[in-house]
């Protein structure tokens, strides 16, 4: 059986994050030449090309493409597997970014378990909307972000229903024009509550743009406009509207996890996997423990 080499897989891995030989050799601290002699030698042991040259630019194959996502999780199991034999319990950090909406009620939840679990491990958190959000993974500034998917693309880790919400007392739900808080332009809750509205010629406007949830729940809750949320982002102090309300039915909105090219380490893999299950199992109502 052909076995795979933990230290050419590392700077394969370099070499595949970096596109440059050069910046290879930089991070796994060693020589240009010394870099090319072991992705030849992976490339023998694999009996494919890895990557494809073209002067200055390096490009992974097909082939290569593959070997990543294998590369990547044999690395993260190499190091869970030192630290559990040595005794040493996981630690370093990890930086994820998420909209708001989603930071009030769903990450306390997750977040609170993974703590308990991973003690050590520190887990810095920037709210902005899902495109920032999705931006800074690119650029590397965060390792995971939690967004609405669509053309963040992604892993779907969650599905929820979308509802209306307004006050307790329903002042803007009776109003016309209705009176609506939502995000910007390029918000998918936005284009969906007004899309609904179309389809039954209700009239509304827009009268709170923000990409801030604790705005738009201000505006909601004192009953000035009405609103659009997920299920785990419905708060108490809000009533949700049906169709009985003369209210439109909503889609459902996907939550998806986006990860940094450079987040493969067993601290990232480890926060990963948890959201993932958390949020999979996680019901509207449930409180952490």
């Amino acid at each position: 059986m052909m076995l795979l080499d933990n230290d050419q897989l590392r700077t394969f891995l370099a070499v595949a994050e970096t596109g440059s030989f050069t910046k290879a050799a930089e991070d796994v601290h060693r020589t240009q030449s010394a870099v090319s002699m072991q992705i030849k030698k992976l490339e023998e042991r694999i009996g494919k090309p890895l990557f494809s040259r073209t002067g200055r630019d390096v490009r992974l194959t097909s082939e290569g493409q593959t070997l990543v996502t294998y590369a990547q999780k044999m690395m993260a199991i190499n190091e869970a597997a030192v630290c559990a034999i040595s005794g040493k319990e996981m630690s370093g950090s990890v930086r994820i970014g998420l909209p708001d909406d989603y930071a009030d009620r769903l990450l306390p939840r997750v977040l609170a378990a993974f703590n308990r679990t991973h003690p050590l491990v520190e887990v810095f958190v920037e709210c902005h909307n899902s495109g920032h959000v999705a931006a800074q993974v690119r650029n590397g500034a965060i390792d995971l972000g939690i967004v609405t998917y669509g053309d963040q693309g992604g892993t779907i880790v969650r599905r929820e229903q979308l509802h209306w919400v307004a006050s307790e007392s329903m002042t803007a739900a009776c109003q016309n024009p209705i009176p609506l808080a939502l995000g910007g332009e390029l918000c998918s809750w936005r284009h969906a509550a007004t899309d609904a509205l179309n389809r039954i010629k209700r009239n509304w406007r827009i009268t709170y743009t923000s990409s801030s949830a604790a705005a738009i729940n201000g505006a909601v809750a004192a009953g000035l406009a009405i609103s659009v949320l997920p299920e785990s982002a419905i708060r108490s102090d809000v009533r949700v509207l049906t169709q009985a309300d003369g209210f439109p039915p909503l889609p459902v909105c996907e939550i998806g996890m986006i990860r940094a090219k450079h987040a493969t380490h067993a601290v990232h893999n480890a926060l990963a996997e948890h959201i993932e299950r958390r949020l999979n199992n996680l019901m509207p109502t449930e409180q952490v423990a």
